[in-house]
């Protein structure tokens, strides 16, 4: 895999995409490594069959808040379920790498998931998905040009995120939904810049929790939510993570990979 992506590369040299801020290239679960969904991807006639969601992306990577109420929100620009999935237990983490990140782009980091109508993710309606919340880093001190976020932790951890899947939660297919909201131009009404990313698993496990308190990728967020429309560059003494609260039946079981303060 790693030489087909090398072999790609001469292509993506002349393509709009990659002046993109970033992507989800990789995966790891359990010391494996397995391609996210690549860009060049759609440049192929014989693409491979990866988890990450297949994207239309070939501009500056992102969509904005006057977009929050459309469909690209959810999984981003032009995206269609993957063919197949990542297994993993309930209890275990995810390694998410992205492509190198610019320190600039500060903000917080979210991992939701959707349940999949009869375990299956690869045809899926993204417009019919619930999303609930699992995990997220936000602003942890005013240390530096705008301060210091989950993003630079995601940065000094070699480009990975690490996330837990809850242990008690109920086996099946799943869409997570990655997601860096990039904060530097926020202080300015649909400044703010979110990338999400989708990707299928399988959880395995004995857990039983599935929640009912969901929502859908265009109900996440609004443009005028506190932690969208802001300035970072002000002093700051807290900081409001966008999109609903983890669900309280997942709360003890969702353990955070990265160490942060949210």
């Amino acid at each position: 895999m790693r030489s087909y992506l090398t072999s790609l590369a001469a292509i993506a040299a002349s393509i709009p995409f990659i002046d993109a801020h970033g992507y989800v290239s990789g995966i790891v679960v359990g010391g494996k490594w397995q391609s996210g969904w690549n860009p060049s991807y759609q440049y192929s006639s014989t693409a491979p069959a990866v988890a990450g969601w297949t994207t239309t992306v070939t501009d500056n990577g992102f969509v904005t808040p006057a977009d929050y109420a459309g469909p690209d929100i959810i999984c981003h620009k032009g995206a269609t379920a993957a063919p197949t999935s990542v297994a993993v237990a309930a209890g275990s983490t995810i390694g998410l790498e992205w492509t190198v990140w610019p320190d600039s782009h500060k903000g917080p980091v979210l991992d939701y998931l959707a349940s999949c109508p009869g375990d299956d993710c690869t045809s899926v309606d993204k417009s019919a998905l619930e999303f609930f919340k699992i995990d997220a880093g936000g602003y942890i001190n005013s240390t530096g040009n705008g301060g210091s976020w989950a993003s630079d932790q995601l940065i000094a951890n070699n480009n990975t995120w690490t996330l837990t899947i809850p242990s008690n939660l109920k086996p099946g297919g799943y869409v997570l939904r990655h997601e860096i909201i990039a904060l530097h131009s926020a202080g300015s009404t649909d400044g703010a810049q979110n990338y999400p990313q989708c990707i299928n698993l399988k959880v395995t496990g004995s857990g039983t929790v599935l929640p009912t308190d969901t929502v859908k990728g265009t109900a996440l967020y609004k443009a005028t939510d506190p932690g969208i429309l802001i300035n970072i560059y002000q002093t700051l003494t807290s900081y409001t993570i966008p999109g609903p609260a983890i669900p309280s039946a997942l709360k003890a079981a969702a353990k955070r990979g990265m160490a942060f303060v949210a």
